[in-house]
């Protein structure tokens, strides 16, 4: 793109044709670059089977690049038409409970049908030939948020198509029983036709045929998107080809999001603040620096996020003043080309149409619509980072594969979640200033960071713990939390004592695990007295190389191990064996982050945030005060801020829940 990305999704189809030059002439007042259209509009499209209706989309499309505004086209292959499911109702998705799931939502979809796979393409072909090189087109976008609301389907059309699934990826029954261990329980295959989805059974599933479903899943999304993908690619070469992700451990956790970033022409998200949470600002990063790693770190754009409440969580909570602008850009310190809404116009029917909007149900004479429009010129005024890249200085490990093994049933606590680790860990980066890139456990990358973190890995192939042991070796500094390195890719324990794949890098074994009572907390003794608490998870370790930093005071492991650190090679791997609270993770990474030779910010108030962008354009230092008061931040060098025009030479003072934006050497 040429600028930087400001809109959203525009539903024009939702209102009379007198009041779509309206909204262009608003768009322009607002400073809107961009915008997606036609995500839910199918049965407009295609009203009868084979019978398309493309006037009132010439319309508009020409409309936008009159005024010009460029067009994400998407394919409405999210919802497909009524007329589709009654002449198909195979393809409605059927739960694990063997409910089949009705037309009259979103996202309804079986992926392994046939009959929608040809209706989605033939839509999709229809598209591409007729707006292939329309002058307003700037992206294709396929389908919507895959994976939600519901991505597994466990009808016998699905069955059929994770048999062949299983096939493709072992060969023989006999290779699949291996894996699956089904001797435990008696649950030997014999012949393929023998094996199901892992529907409702009396008792706990195979946690290996689970956790194989749910590849599968995501993998038939996958084809389903790249079929669309290959005819946009052929039909209009040169626009690129995306989806939108919601990549967040709180909005979506059936997508291997590794396997699709690579699929994609660019990485795009959607984000939603969770509203009730006092810091969820930390959720934010958190899901940009996902975001942005899924992309192998290149610039990606976030495709909606809201200008204020959403009415699908537990409470509407509205954004404050200038929290919309400091969200939108805090997206783009980490990465994001612009800045993107669900959605342009607010709804006046269906179950949506209490989310905000840019044009909010108060319209134009309301606080929302005018820090749009500043929000607009303040994206304009930030042209120069164009193609720039955020720079991160420490790494967290993160497998969705993993997380999706550590959430079946019958783990030793229900209360260790990985999900909560991750983020907990991540707050705790967040708290010493550490800009974060995401990496796959497995992925060489980790060898650029001088720290990285593994929050939570329970499952880790010995591929992974070979490639954590060749970067700490080389001179990384590894952080591994509990629980983590314990089975392979079929949720079967590694051979010997845990942490299987990791006991080698960490130099120790775990004896035994010692889950603790609700309520129940233990207490950590270091070496200089201080006392770190931690609740929910304990474990009996035992060094074989790795020196104790802090010992259990109490509790069921009383005396032994809790937090260890391990010299190996050139550098250094610390091994947490218990679930700390955030005191306790800011200590143990101070401790860290000094053998990286990460200098922590110590001139930074809690809920500062400085994150760098950097390339041709030049060096961008973001400056993002999430505090009430007013925050200074020193730049490492003189230059331009480029929200207010003030040249900077000294300490920069950031106003309470503002946002600067420096050109640093200009």
């Amino acid at each position: 793109m040429e600028r930087l990305a400001f809109g959203g999704d525009y539903n024009p189809e939702q209102w009379p044709q007198e009041v779509w030059p309206q909204d262009v002439a608003l768009m322009r007042e607002a400073g809107v670059t961009l915008v997606s259209v036609g995500i839910f509009s199918w049965a407009l499209l295609e009203p009868r089977e084979g019978h398309h209706e493309f006037g009132w989309l010439d319309r508009l499309l020409d409309l936008l690049h009159e005024g010009g505004i460029r067009v994400d086209l998407a394919t409405p292959t999210v919802v497909p038409p009524a007329w589709f499911y009654r002449a198909h109702p195979e393809a409605l998705p059927v739960s694990r409970e063997g409910v089949r799931w009705e037309f009259g939502s979103r996202g309804a979809i079986c992926h392994s049908s046939p009959a929608y796979r040809e209706a989605a393409t033939r839509i999709t072909r229809a598209l591409g030939e007729r707006y292939g090189s329309h002058p307003a087109l700037e992206l294709w976008h396929v389908h919507n948020e895959y994976g939600v609301p519901v991505l597994e389907c466990y009808c016998d059309t699905s069955a059929a198509h994770f048999r062949r699934w299983l096939a493709e990826r072992y060969g023989t029954v006999e290779a699949l029983n291996a894996a699956w261990g089904t001797a435990f329980w008696g649950q030997a295959y014999g012949e393929w036709e023998d094996v199901r989805p892992p529907r409702l059974t009396p008792t706990t599933a195979n946690p290996a045929q689970r956790l194989d479903f749910a590849r599968f899943a995501s993998d038939s999304a996958l084809e389903n998107f790249r079929a669309e993908r290959d005819i946009l690619h052929e039909l209009s070469p040169g626009i690129p080809v995306t989806t939108n992700f919601m990549v967040s451990p709180t909005q979506c956790d059936t997508m291997d999001y590794w396997k699709w970033g690579r699929e994609v022409d660019i990485v795009t998200n959607d984000h939603y603040l969770v509203a009730e949470d006092d810091r969820n600002h930390i959720n934010l990063s958190f899901a940009a620096d996902l975001t942005r790693s899924v992309g192998a770190g290149r610039p990606w754009l976030l495709l909606e996020h809201s200008t204020s409440a959403v009415n699908w969580q537990p409470r509407g909570i509205a954004k404050r003043p200038g929290e919309m602008a400091r969200n939108s850009l805090a997206h783009v310190a980490r990465g994001s080309e612009g800045a993107m809404f669900f959605q342009w116009r607010a709804s006046r029917a269906g179950a949506e149409k209490f989310h905000s909007a840019m044009v909010p149900h108060a319209g134009t004479d309301s606080r929302i619509w005018r820090e749009v429009v500043e929000l607009g010129a303040d994206i304009g005024a930030l042209q120069r980072i164009k193609d720039t890249r955020t720079v991160a200085d420490a790494a967290i490990a993160w497998d969705w594969e993993s997380w999706w093994a550590q959430k079946l049933e019958w783990r030793p606590s229900d209360d260790l979640d990985a999900r909560e680790r991750a983020e907990s860990w991540y707050a705790a980066l967040f708290d010493h200033h550490l800009t974060v890139d995401f990496v796959h456990p497995e992925a060489e990358g980790p060898t650029d960071h001088p720290l990285l973190v593994v929050p939570a890995l329970y499952l880790a192939s010995r591929a992974a713990g070979e490639n954590l042991r060749r970067y700490t070796e080389r001179g990384g500094t590894l952080v591994v939390s509990c629980f983590s390195g314990i089975v392979d890719a079929h949720d079967a324990v590694h051979p010997g004592p845990h942490p299987g794949a990791l006991r080698d890098v960490l130099g120790l074994v775990v004896e035994e695990f010692q889950p603790l009572r609700a309520g129940e907390s233990v207490r950590l003794a270091g070496p200089d007295g201080a006392l770190l608490t931690a609740d929910v998870w304990a474990e009996t370790v035992r060094t074989t190389g790795a020196e104790p930093v802090w010992t259990y005071a109490d509790g069921p492991a009383a005396g032994g191990p809790a937090v260890t650190r391990h010299h190996i090679g050139s550098g250094t791997a610390w091994y947490v064996s218990a679930r700390l609270g955030q005191d306790g993770l800011r200590a143990v990474l101070a401790a860290a982050t000094a053998d990286a030779g990460l200098a922590p910010r110590e001139d930074l108030p809690r809920d500062v945030e400085v994150v760098r962008r950097s390339g041709a354009g030049g060096d961008f230092l973001f400056a993002l005060n999430h505090t009430a008061d007013e925050a200074t931040v020193t730049p490492p060098a003189p230059g331009t801020e480029l929200l207010t025009g003030a040249r900077v030479t000294g300490p920069l003072a950031v106003p309470a829940g503002a946002v600067r934006v420096v050109h640093l050497g200009t």
